[in-house]
């Protein structure tokens, strides 16, 4: 099902599961696409995900607006790190941050190899991991940085506290 929307003279159509958001003035839209690229799509409920996605971004004060998930193979995100960050080696998550004032928007490239990996090294469930990896992505664009020092406990804080609204 799809919705047109009409701007004087462009007219746009946009699938029914896009929503649209409203910050004072400003319309934007509100959705979160979850993509694959040479791996199978992850076994998540992508509703609740998004949903979840949504309070955290919230509860650092921002809406959310269009977030693109692309899951992939180590191949495909060291490929991506090479090519866009000049960095030779492999990851776990990359993310393009688009945000702009108080509406978070993005892509972030996820190694599902690498994310089963660290769940095996750290002893977590695999989809614990998943989801860990994913909210990371999102605490990014809200502004948080895991490089210098102290950061990375404050997003490790962060994406325990995240871990912890899931399903609320």
């Amino acid at each position: 099902m799809y919705f047109i929307l009409v701007r004087t003279v462009r007219i746009v159509i946009f699938p029914s599961r896009v929503r649209f958001g409203r910050r004072g003035s400003s319309l934007f839209f509100v959705m979160i696409e979850f993509q694959t690229d040479g791996v199978d799509m992850p076994g998540i409920d992508q509703k609740d995900v998004e949903q979840w996605l949504n309070r955290v971004a919230d509860d650092y004060g921002y809406s959310v607006g269009e977030i693109c998930y692309r899951f992939t193979d180590d191949d495909g995100i060291l490929e991506c790190n090479r090519q866009f960050l000049n960095h030779d080696y492999y990851t776990d998550i990359i993310t393009f941050d688009y945000t702009e004032d108080d509406v978070i928007n993005g892509d972030i490239l996820i190694s599902l190899d690498t994310v089963r990996s660290n769940a095996e090294e750290l002893g977590e469930e695999y989809d614990r991991e998943l989801h860990r990896v994913i909210v990371h992505g999102v605490l990014h664009l809200c502004g948080l940085h895991d490089k210098e020092p102290g950061e990375r406990e404050e997003m490790e804080a962060a994406e325990d506290k995240a871990l912890g609204m899931i399903g609320r």
